[in-house]
């Protein structure tokens, strides 16, 4: 046939299919924390299920996981090391000698 004649017919795409991001094998667990670590931003944020690929009941068991990492401190809260290497910088330098020596 001639392209001419099936002007919207499209071109089949092929695509590789991706593994999912969770084995069948993984425990889910707070103590896990090379399965855990891969579900959270830089800036120490839980990641959504759309970019981790997760169903529904995967993301919420590592939504758990890792609020339960956090209050037995396996991981920190905010990951902002940076911002807080700022906020040391200049308050270092706030702090003037004259208030040190004044009486209450």
């Amino acid at each position: 046939m001639d392209k001419s004649k099936r002007p919207f017919l499209k071109s089949k795409r092929f695509f590789r299919r991706r593994l999912p991001p969770i084995e069948s094998g993984d425990r889910i667990d707070y103590r896990n924390m090379s399965l855990i670590s891969r579900f959270i931003s830089e800036q120490g944020k839980i990641l959504s299920r759309r970019v981790n690929r997760l169903t529904l009941k995967q993301q919420r068991l590592i939504t758990i996981a890792i609020k339960q990492a956090r209050i037995l401190s396996s991981l920190p809260f905010l990951n902002n090391e940076k911002q807080f290497e700022k906020f040391e910088r200049s308050e270092s330098t706030i702090i003037t000698p004259g208030l040190r020596n004044r009486k209450k």
